[in-house]
């Protein structure tokens, strides 16, 4: 039998988000090792989204092969370029506004390959 919970909460008001494996918050889920690298789709997306944001946009970055500290890191980086706010939610870029073809051009430079969705 397997440890995960038939009926898991995946977030709480108290702790945020959490695992739907072990039932522990994300910040200290003992399923994922840390500094584990997740294993990206090859393709690095960058796609506009303004669904659940009260008519606000935001431009995402999926796909990259990064660890938490990797993406971050990147993160900044490209706030910096854009010159916007923004953050990293589960695995994924999210910069304010809509900076697609700067985040395509800042991607390339750096050597991903980078699509415009």
């Amino acid at each position: 039998m397997s440890p995960r919970n038939e009926n898991p909460t995946v977030y709480s008001t108290e702790s945020g988000r959490i695992c739907p494996d072990c039932g522990r918050p994300q910040s200290v889920c003992v399923c994922k090792k840390p500094g584990a690298v997740p294993k990206g789709e090859g393709v690095v997306r960058v796609q506009l989204e303004s669904k659940g944001r009260a008519g606000k946009t935001v431009s995402r970055v999926t796909g990259l092969a990064l660890n938490e500290e990797g993406l971050k890191k990147l993160a900044g980086e490209l706030k910096r370029i854009c010159g916007s706010g923004g953050t990293v939610k589960d695995g994924v870029i999210e910069i304010q506004g809509d900076h697609r073809d700067i985040l395509v051009d800042a991607l390339k430079k750096q050597g991903i390959k980078a699509k415009r969705v």
